[in-house]
């Protein structure tokens, strides 16, 4: 993705079943569950670098000693610096107790982060300051241990004010708005008023206050509490927690948006947002790891027995189609055929686009995460082809003299183009310096490109599109091609995102500036700019059930290929040399590559929960009144 966003969170989670005994015999180490929890988040780093936190839990640790550890970052290097932290800790255990490494029982009391439950975090901020306050995991302690909870999460609710005001009716007085917080604070209610019901059952039993302890935990029902709990949450979320008696649990939202996935065994339990962090950490195939489904939670006993429960009645699956397009790792099995059969499927525009002048056409990618979209690119055009090559023999018969050889010999012509330039800093802020500085963010590799030549350039996403403006364009169009084919592996970003991701306002998109700039070409803007600001403002009125998108009525009366030519035309200006035009993938084709994760309300409008529509009207009606701020 040329323009940056910052996006998503990530969440790796060890829940072992043997106690430390085992590891230390087995694989040679008591922090078998840290090493591999460093490479658990090391292996997601893509997922957040504004912050990273750590988490720890002890099993069967006597009354006085400690049992709950916890290390947050917001580091330049966040994950690197937590386990700097763990290490110093670790080292400086085995600098009091020489003999400590062969005392495992010793070794898990003075050591603060050799224990059985590890919670793992990695921050994106979308929502609320890069503070240390701001890193998960969070904390709520108690002096029962069944109270204490630790949560972490990749996750962004759409309703917290609602949520907030409940927590107010129930008698609280939450530190803060935000969505963790007012999650970890529902959780903890109805886990202090579970653990308080069973309590009194216990004592009307007639145990003591002492024999009560392993009678609580083996009843709770983390399934009734989390049910309670998450019953009016709106958004998209995967959420891990600990308790302090050793339970744990993971819980996905109803549509399936937040990736979570598992792997279970008789040694542990591991969770992450991404499979192949765990293919690759701990060595299993792809078979043998599972996706939590959509409204399902992962529900843990300090024994270790897992069970899988419904929380909440699964919707539509909506995963998010972002993450197959651009924010997880490609190394996925399944997100790179995907990626590459997005690439695949834009070969007929850009056929069209070039009059199939394949020999006067080359093909390149920006960004590097564009790669494997462009390999499927590459495949489609090297099929043409050998289909041309067939058909021409077919059909032609007996052809003359260098017609065969020149058939054989044409293939599609491969150039690395442009090259970011990783050290280049835009430091200076004045307009007119900062935007000559931007535009040499990439430089370009000259003598590959002739006057006559189609240049091709695959982007994975075009958001803002002031990157290809200010930048890439300019260094494109130094190489005189006749034409310039900037091309997305994804459909037209046109409406916020609420979930998760850092696309809150809808005047940032490309797609809303060139669709605002078509209205005005008709002398039609200022009256349905009046009409829909009308509608999002009765909606805002509604139920959060009844409200609907108002903001699809701005895109309705053009085609997607107007709104792509305006695009294209807004980007070349007038120091533009060469032509230059715009081709997107289609919905139906994003559809086609991705066909289980059909999440794509940036493109099409259609939010898979009632709080979207909110936040999109919430995001026009900002636009309106020229207020520059987020819609959650």
């Amino acid at each position: 993705m040329s323009d940056a966003i910052k996006h998503e969170c990530g969440i790796a989670m060890i829940h072992l079943k043997k106690d430390l005994h085992y590891f230390k015999k087995k694989y040679g180490t008591a922090m078998f569950g840290m090493n591999k929890m460093y490479l658990m988040m090391e292996k997601q780093h893509n997922r957040g670098q504004d912050g990273a936190g750590l988490a720890c839990v002890k099993l069967n640790m006597k009354p006085g000693q400690r049992y709950i550890a916890r290390v947050r970052s917001n580091d330049q290097a966040p994950i690197q610096d937590i386990f700097r932290k763990v290490n110093k800790s670790l080292n400086q255990a085995i600098k009091n107790h020489p003999n400590l490494l062969e005392n495992i029982d010793q070794f898990k009391e003075e050591v603060p982060y050799a224990g059985e439950l590890l919670l793992g975090h990695l921050r994106y901020g979308t929502f609320g300051k890069n503070s240390i306050e701001n890193v998960h995991p969070f904390l709520r302690q108690n002096n029962w241990m069944h109270r204490n909870l630790i949560v972490a999460g990749n996750f962004n609710l759409t309703n917290v004010n609602e949520l907030f005001d409940t927590l107010v009716d129930l008698g609280q007085h939450p530190k803060e708005k935000a969505d963790t917080i007012t999650v970890m604070e529902k959780i903890g209610h109805f886990l202090d008023d579970a653990v308080a019901q069973i309590y009194k059952k216990l004592k009307k039993e007639g145990f003591t206050k002492a024999d009560a302890s392993p009678q609580i935990a083996e009843r709770l029902s983390m399934k009734k509490v989390l049910r309670k709990a998450s019953k009016k949450w709106d958004g998209g979320y995967t959420i891990a927690g600990l308790l302090g008696h050793g339970e744990s649990f993971v819980l996905r939202d109803p549509a399936g948006i937040r990736p979570a996935f598992y792997y279970d065994d008789d040694e542990m339990l591991v969770v992450a947002s991404e499979r192949p962090a765990i293919q690759t950490v701990f060595n299993v195939p792809f078979e043998k790891i599972q996706e939590l489904p959509p409204g399902y939670a992962l529900l843990t006993k300090k024994s270790g027995a897992l069970k899988l429960s419904q929380i909440q009645e699964p919707v539509e699956r909506k995963a998010c189609a972002f993450e197959r397009i651009y924010f997880s790792r490609g190394s996925d099995a399944e997100i790179y055929k995907e990626r590459k059969k997005l690439g695949r499927l834009l070969f007929p525009q850009i056929q069209k686009s070039i009059e199939n002048d394949l020999e006067n056409t080359v093909f390149s990618f920006i960004p590097n995460t564009a790669e494997t979209s462009f390999y499927g690119l590459l495949g489609a055009v090297q099929d043409n082809i050998v289909q041309a090559l067939k058909d021409t023999i077919l059909n032609q018969g007996k052809l003359k003299n260098g017609e065969l050889e020149k058939l054989f010999s044409l293939r599609p012509r491969i150039e690395k183009i442009a090259i970011k330039d990783a050290k280049l800093r835009t430091f200076i802020t004045e307009d007119a310096s900062r935007d000559d500085l931007v535009a040499h963010v990439y430089d370009v590799t000259y003598g590959v490109i002739k006057p006559s030549d189609n240049l091709v350039i695959i982007d994975d996403s075009i958001v803002r599109g002031t990157t290809l403006e200010k930048s890439i364009l300019k260094m494109l169009d130094r190489l005189n091609p006749k034409k310039i084919v900037i091309v997305s592996s994804a459909p037209q970003i046109r409406y916020p995102d609420c979930y998760g991701i850092d696309m809150a306002k809808i005047e940032d998109f490309i797609a809303f500036k060139a669709t605002i700039k078509l209205h005005e070409d008709q002398n039609t803007l200022e009256s349905l700019l009046d009409s829909i600001y009308s509608n999002c403002k009765q909606n805002n009125e509604l139920p959060l059930e009844k409200v609907e998108n108002c903001v699809k009525a701005l895109y309705d009366p053009f085609t997607d290929e107007q709104i792509s030519a305006k695009i294209a035309q807004m980007l070349r200006g007038d120091s533009i040399k060469s032509e230059v035009e715009v081709i997107y993938q289609t919905i139906e084709g994003l559809h086609q590559a991705c066909p289980k994760n059909l999440g794509d309300w940036y493109f099409s409008g259609d939010y898979p929960t009632p709080g979207g529509n909110r936040v999109v009207n919430r995001a026009f009606m900002n636009f309106y009144e020229g207020k520059s701020v987020r819609a959650y």
